[in-house]
């Protein structure tokens, strides 16, 4: 066969691409994943009854912008690696400045603290469970983000389906914030961040899979 022909052979049918595919796909996920991580972390652990007095200090707006900033660099990531041939960029930045500077807290406070306090500080009262209940509440936002992306052309399947995760597991931490009552860096540079990994290492797996087209 000619080269000619399998070109022609190849585009026979082929129809332009809708403009916007992306920004509708995830305008629909991004609201599931939000709306059901809080709907599971309201019916499964309930909201933390002084949230009202919380929400008036800064430390709490200091949790939350951990992983809102990731789950802000996570969908760029997500978007640009459902394009084919696309980078990254400016997701990097934004999804380590964070991470960074939380970690430079939690140093400061476990260097400073007397030594009986930095193992408490670290483990806080719930660190066997945080990790899990972050993955629990991702599951919604796991499904249609990886929904949303598998409409696309992503062609690195494993590491879009590792940012998906992690967009996934940013939104649900952002829900579990309202449930946590944990409010030291020295927590969150851990077991926040385990938890938020654990379904971008699992994306990252499942990604070969679940967004092959």
């Amino acid at each position: 066969m000619r080269t000619d022909d399998l070109v022609g052979l190849l585009s026979t049918g082929i129809t332009p691409v809708r403009r916007g595919t992306a920004a509708r796909r995830f305008g629909i996920s991004l609201p599931i994943a939000m709306l059901g991580a809080t709907a599971l972390m309201a019916a499964v652990f309930g909201v933390r009854p002084d949230l009202a007095v919380v929400v008036k200090t800064p430390i709490f707006w200091e949790k939350l912008a951990l992983p809102l900033c990731l789950a802000i660099g996570a969908l760029i990531a997500t978007v640009r690696l459902a394009r084919p041939g696309t980078k990254v960029k400016a997701a990097w930045p934004i999804m380590a400045t964070p991470v960074l500077v939380v970690w430079i807290a939690a140093i400061t406070i476990v260097v400073t603290a007397a030594p009986e306090e930095r193992l408490p500080a670290i483990l806080g009262h719930s660190w066997r469970s945080c990790p899990f209940n972050i993955l629990l509440l991702a599951i919604p936002g796991f499904i249609a983000v990886f929904w949303a992306g598998k409409g696309l052309a992503p062609t690195r399947l494993r590491l879009a389906g590792a940012a998906s995760g992690l967009l996934a597991s940013s939104i649900a931490t952002v829900a579990y914030c309202f449930h946590c009552p944990e409010m030291s860096p020295a927590f969150w540079s851990v077991w926040y961040m385990a938890g938020m990994l654990l379904p971008a290492a699992l994306g990252a797996v499942l990604g070969p899979t679940l967004l092959r087209w």
